[in-house]
């Protein structure tokens, strides 16, 4: 693509929005008769390409909230472009505890219609015709598209996660050398979406470092951040000694607390960002949804032992599920954090969209193809494993099985 012109048709064809997680329904399963073998497999409909908030539901008092929200009115259904002051007040100083860094809420956070409302604000006020920006790989699906939309260039960094924990994370060397060929902007997950993976803490200090050194702006999705896995150890990128001038962190109570159908996200960090993405917002949007901003108040606040309670069924599940692809041979990386496994395919008969196909109409089972996360990753599916853990692991069992049909 030439980054110098860039019509309205490659912009949007950029965003590929038919393959992207939760659009399953509307992609054409064609003549999967002729390709199909053998019968159709028995077992409940799971859906991975999400969670399920059925059987995690949300966060208690939530809906309680939200109608005093309502009840409120006026003043709450039209709150300011970048969110009810009262509920940032107490977003800034939870949010800042747990970051370990104070966030003033009038100029450092910004409420957003769910964090990938909060992604695409930042990086529309970041991006512009021809910015280099380093985009981790595999990462977040909307990373990549919306760089390109916004007319930006994308420079890859890999991310190792097929290793020992001590020596995964992304290229350290790509990054700087990235930065040393003039882009300007970082975008990435930790922990890691598809993988789980978290970044150390050594890995987090060198990029705000380099960051600060060759001036380049930070964008960081920290959206599973609360739910860790057999005690391990997050580092908040803002919480660094050494602060890159421009940074922005993503936040929101959408996957771990179950709250994705309030659509809520939260962004903090540079002032002059954060107006810029009010700036942005007050166009797109005008302000997340008034009502639903009162869902907030809940967000940190939860009864005591519920988040621990959360966290130890996730976990059971994860644990489950890495067992059956273990033991069938299909290396998965175990997730240090949030709700997705990331399993990698042998070769088989069929493509990765026609497995994926198969999985559906077959197995009853939908998946997100692994080249959401990272072109090169054509070889790999991401479970969301946010679900009932009986159905769960039936569905990852006739996973397993399909592949044993289709592998060469």
């Amino acid at each position: 693509m030439n980054y110098k012109t860039i019509t309205l048709d490659e912009k949007f064809k950029a965003l590929e929005a038919n393959n992207a997680p939760g659009q399953e329904v509307r992609q054409d399963l064609g003549d999967i008769n002729s390709i199909m073998r053998g019968d159709k497999l028995d077992g409940a409909a799971v859906d991975f390409s999400h969670g399920d908030v059925d059987a995690f539901p949300p966060t208690p008092g939530s809906d309680t909230a939200w109608k005093n929200g309502f009840n409120k009115g006026g003043s709450q259904a039209y709150t300011e472009y970048r969110g009810s002051a009262e509920i940032r007040n107490k977003l800034a100083v939870r949010l800042g505890e747990f970051t370990g860094r104070t966030i003033k809420a009038n100029s450092e956070l910004i409420i957003c219609p769910g964090t990938q409302g909060a992604l695409f604000l930042a990086l529309g006020a970041t991006v512009t015709l021809g910015t280099k920006v380093a985009v981790v790989e595999p990462d977040y699906f909307a990373n990549r598209k919306l760089v390109k939309f916004f007319g930006g260039e994308v420079v890859p960094i890999p991310l190792n996660y097929q290793n020992s924990k001590f020596n995964n994370g992304p290229d350290l060397n790509r990054i700087e050398d990235a930065f040393k060929n003039k882009t300007k902007v970082l975008v990435f997950s930790t922990p890691n979406n598809p993988t789980g993976l978290v970044y150390s803490e050594n890995t987090i200090n060198k990029i705000a470092n380099l960051a600060a050194t060759y001036d380049v702006t930070v964008i960081v999705d920290q959206l599973y951040s609360r739910m860790l896995y057999s005690k391990e150890v997050y580092t908040h990128l803002r919480s660094c000694d050494v602060q890159p001038k421009n940074l922005i962190t993503i936040m929101g109570p959408s996957k771990t607390e179950s709250l994705s159908g309030f659509r809520l996200g939260v962004a903090f960090g540079t002032p002059k960002l954060i107006e810029r993405m009010e700036s942005l917002q007050a166009i797109v949007s005008l302000r997340a949804a008034g009502y639903s901003q009162a869902a907030l108040d809940t967000w940190f606040v939860e009864p005591s032992g519920w988040m621990e309670n959360r966290i130890q069924q996730h976990e059971s599940i994860r644990d489950k599920l890495l067992e059956i692809f273990k033991t069938a041979n299909l290396y998965t990386a175990s997730p240090q954090a949030g709700s997705y496994l990331f399993p990698q395919l042998p070769s088989l008969k069929v493509d990765l969209y026609t497995f994926v196909r198969l999985l559906r109409y077959q197995a009853n089972v939908i998946v997100t193809p692994g080249s959401e996360f990272d072109p090169a990753c054509i070889d790999s599916i991401r479970l969301n494993f946010s679900q009932n853990q009986h159905k769960a692991v039936s569905a990852a069992k006739r996973i397993v099985k399909m592949v044993e049909i289709y592998k060469i």
